[in-house]
């Protein structure tokens, strides 16, 4: 699980937020099916050079939101019953599209340069992912 998390440091959003959103991403994705054990919060901060508040803060959140379960003594775990139903992948991925078209309008281009530039991208990360 470890190699699918990743942060920006420069980034303006705050880490324990990229963490949050890319840990639900993996949860609505699959990739973290129900009563997965996640790493310890010092193995998470030790992979992303990250304070252990920092990855603290964001299990906390998706416990207080359900996503992850904690039970004394026990790993923390994707929860049995996560707001998965409600969160689709297209509804996680609306803000991210909404800002790309908006920059794209801004640049001019249509919407078939649009596509076709997703297309170019899309299959460019597929070869990087082989």
């Amino acid at each position: 699980m470890l190699e699918l998390l990743h942060v920006n440091p420069s980034s303006g959003e705050p880490i324990y937020r990229q963490l949050t959103e890319q840990i639900i991403h993996l949860i609505v994705g699959g990739q973290l099916p129900p009563e997965t054990v996640l790493p310890s919060v010092r193995q998470i901060a030790a992979h992303l050079a990250v304070n252990p508040m920092t990855v603290s803060r964001a299990i906390q959140q998706l416990v207080d939101q359900a996503w992850l379960e904690r039970r004394r003594g026990q790993p923390t775990r994707v929860a049995q019953n996560t707001p998965a139903a409600t969160a689709s992948p297209a509804a996680l991925l609306a803000p991210q599209l909404n800002e790309l078209i908006a920059n794209a309008q801004q640049l001019g281009l249509t919407l078939a340069q649009l596509e076709q530039l997703l297309a170019q991208q899309w299959q460019q990360q597929h070869q990087d992912d082989k």
